[in-house]
């Protein structure tokens, strides 16, 4: 591959914004995932060229001929993360140097090739200076950011992509739970796995959450907000959910999660909770955790609390486990105060509300 030219991306405005009477009214109540902001990042790779053509265009349709690759082959990956507006009206990103390294990995792992840190992290804040205005405030309300990649040649074949195109498209979001931090009770899934050893779980392309779609249609059919999937060989050790990363506090202070397997998605929010935990004086033990001590251990009062973790809810109390013939119930089922208190912990250092001891925070539009 021929070196990367310089990162300089050319600036289309956009004809027909947003009025900002319409934006008030978006971002009074904008939801998650309902709305998306006037520009959206646009670049291109080919052997020939490395990655060329970086762009701030105006939010569109893309167009793809019917043998476009990835809707045959499923050649994708794709990030996620936020900005965060402070008080003094700066606008931040959190750890996205890490979302960039993780999307290399993930392209690895798809033969797709992997798009310099200084192209990932210059994308998003060039398309945030673009659209700071989108950036709500308050009331845990942040941008999200959805990075992506995916092979875009015209071709049936069964081979790595010689076209990719990279984009970056980002949403006003809302508070995960408006009316503060409620539990969830998630459904074990015992027919189906989400990802296989040697497969892609570890990466985050679109394939792993097409797998979870079924038993997470099961799931909401028994009144549960997630589902938990087991590895796929023993059907015995617990992996994740659907799109979040599981963690299990001891009736001693300590706090288990299970490791890393290859069929597990190195989240993002899971390396900052086990550093946060840390902090606060918590042994963090990364083992194995089986479906069999997930059970015993909320009966006999073992496992106090369960929480999961991501970036669309950062931290999610688990009142309880269920299955076809019965339910395991963490603590008393309301949440536990670890887990409020590491809740806290990131959602203060994301707002600026906590001293960035870990330097996870990256400046994008200075006070105002």
């Amino acid at each position: 591959m021929t070196a990367s030219p310089e990162f300089a991306p050319t600036f289309e405005p956009n004809p027909h914004p947003r009025s900002a009477a319409e934006l008030d009214v978006i971002l009074a109540n904008p939801g998650f995932g309902n709305y998306f902001t006037d520009h959206m990042f646009l670049a291109k790779w080919t052997p020939d060229d490395g990655w060329a053509y970086p762009r701030i265009v105006p939010y569109q349709a893309l167009t793809l001929d019917p043998a476009t690759a990835v809707l045959h082959y499923a050649q994708e990956v794709f990030e996620g993360l936020k900005a965060y507006a402070h008080d003094d009206g700066s606008i931040w990103l959190f750890r996205p140097e890490a979302n960039a390294e993780r999307m290399q990995r993930s392209s690895h792992r798809l033969a797709l090739p992997e798009l310099p840190t200084e192209w990932f992290v210059g994308s998003i804040t060039a398309l945030i200076e673009a659209d700071k205005a989108w950036v709500p405030h308050g009331d845990e309300k942040s941008l999200y950011i959805r990075p992506f990649m995916f092979a875009s040649e015209r071709f049936l074949g069964v081979r790595p992509s010689q076209h990719v195109t990279y984009g970056v498209i980002t949403s006003p979001a809302a508070a995960y739970f408006p009316g503060g931090v409620k539990p969830v009770s998630i459904w074990l899934s015992t027919e189906y796995a989400r990802a296989g050893a040697g497969g892609t779980g570890a990466a985050k392309t679109g394939g792993n959450y097409a797998a979870s779609l079924l038993p997470q249609q099961e799931a909401a059919e028994q009144g549960c907000a997630q589902v938990a999937f087991l590895d796929s060989s023993e059907h015995r050790w617990v992996e994740e959910l659907g799109g979040m990363n599981l963690f299990f506090v001891q009736s001693d202070g300590s706090i288990v999660t299970p490791s890393l397997s290859g069929s597990i998605l190195e989240g993002i929010t899971r390396d900052s909770i086990i550093t946060l935990a840390r902090d606060l004086g918590h042994d963090v033990v990364e083992r194995r955790v089986s479906i069999d001590e997930w059970r015993e251990g909320c009966a006999d009062g073992t496992i106090t609390e369960v929480f999961a973790c991501g970036t669309a809810a950062v931290v999610t109390p688990v009142r309880s486990l269920k299955w076809h013939d019965g339910e395991a119930v963490a603590g008393d089922g309301e949440g536990g105060k670890i887990t409020l208190d590491l809740r806290s912990a990131l959602i203060d250092i994301q707002y600026g509300h906590a001293e960035d001891r870990h330097g996870w925070m990256t400046p994008v539009i200075p006070a105002r």
